[in-house]
């Protein structure tokens, strides 16, 4: 299991979650060090709002890349299969591939165009957004959670095992009702070495 190992042991696997949480906590604490002591409006305000977008800019992203992506653009479509065939197995991103794509298609551009701190703030709201999916995935295949959880792991199921395709979001629906890709429950979908296609 080398370093972009798609399966990985349980050390390696949470050690994922571990090292994106130790990157969201060097982010708060780089976004707190670096506010003036000002106002709200001119300190904290804008760094909530960065950080708010950043995590929402994740669901987009989250829907987008399990739709059109692992659902439909080789090699990766062919990786995501063995998560369908295999739901229980740690099978997830490559921590070196997720930490390289946040920090060279967010943080970098971000602190490009708009500066460090601000870069860290949405880098930041981005990268909470990205761990809650990782716990929320998680707890879809290995259970845990209150009712807010159980109707994520319904809705997770779904994508799965429902005759069409849909339910691409997994920390929220959001987007499948925005694009109308909301899963509906009917016969029990064959577990099969292809994915269904990436739907309407």
């Amino acid at each position: 299991m080398g370093l972009l190992s798609l399966e990985h042991s349980p050390t390696v696997y949470w050690a994922d979650f571990a090292w994106h949480a130790a990157l969201a906590l060097g982010l708060a604490v780089a976004v707190g060090a670096g506010m003036p002591a000002t106002p709200v409006a001119t300190g904290l305000g804008p760094a909530l709002a960065l950080a708010a977008a950043g995590a929402a800019a994740w669901t987009l992203a989250e829907y987008l890349l399990h739709r059109f992506v692992l659902h439909g653009l080789p090699p990766f479509k062919a990786w995501h299969v063995l998560h369908h065939q295999r739901p229980r197995a740690l099978i997830c991103g490559p921590t070196l591939l997720s930490s390289t794509l946040i920090g060279g298609l967010v943080f970098v551009p971000a602190w490009w165009l708009l500066g460090a701190a601000h870069a860290q703030a949405l880098t930041l709201g981005l990268v909470l957004g990205y761990l809650a999916y990782g716990v929320v995935h998680h707890g879809a295949h290995h259970g845990g959670g209150g009712a807010w959880m159980r109707a994520r792991r319904r809705w997770h199921a779904l994508h799965h095992h429902a005759p069409a395709p849909g339910g691409y979001g997994v920390s929220t629906g959001l987007w499948d009702h925005v694009f109308a890709t909301v899963p509906t429950p009917g016969c029990r979908r064959p577990t099969t070495g292809t994915l269904p296609a990436a739907g309407p």
